[in-house]
């Protein structure tokens, strides 16, 4: 069967960057499940999968920002004064720390950019942002969506509920733009 619209793919995959440095990996972990066409992958690898049958290994390259996780923003670039952090994580604070903030759907990941006297920088854009991204994937099964996992928007297991796996990926970018979450922000000054 060929991924086609609303189906469910199992694949292994290996995403590295135009360098070849690795940013992520199924290997030794669970494949990535998904329903297909629904938006739960970035567009440029939904685009590069399609049509692809069970046991088909594919390398799909060059993948640009626009069709990842977007262009890399200026505006995501917060500074923010050192009290509002936690205390244990103020005397920490070292340029390229990744930390995680509360977004409207759940924990972000954020980057402190620049520690300043009193404040820091912190970078609200994903890590992948503004990168072209190459993938190598091997697709392990493919069948139709049941009609409950379409209502849910999510794969359930064998038992015909979803599992949530240790480490498990979301290749997905935000569904709320960053520009919607900082003028959230801004508003609730």
């Amino acid at each position: 069967m060929a991924i086609k619209a609303n189906s469910v793919v199992k694949m292994h995959y290996t995403g590295t960057l135009e360098d070849g440095t690795k940013f992520d990996s199924s290997e030794g972990k669970e494949p990535l499940e998904f329903i297909y066409g629904v938006g739960m992958i970035i567009p440029g690898l939904e685009e590069g999968i399609e049509g692809l049958d069970v046991g088909a290994k594919k390398k799909v390259e060059n993948i640009a920002a626009e069709k990842a996780y977007g262009p890399r923003m200026d505006e995501a670039m917060q500074e923010m004064p050192k009290e509002q952090l936690p205390e244990e994580v103020r005397g920490q604070l070292q340029v390229g720390m990744q930390l995680a903030a509360q977004g409207p759907q759940g924990m972000i990941p954020v980057t402190v950019a620049d520690v300043k006297e009193e404040t820091v920088v912190m970078d609200f854009n994903h890590p992948l942002a503004g990168k072209t991204l190459n993938f190598e994937v091997e697709i392990l099964e493919v069948r139709d969506a049941t009609p409950e996992e379409l209502d849910h928007g999510h794969v359930h297991g064998p038992d015909g509920h979803h599992h949530h796996h240790e480490g498990e990926e979301n290749l997905a970018p935000e569904e709320k733009s960053l520009e919607d979450s900082l003028d959230e922000e801004k508003s609730e000054k």
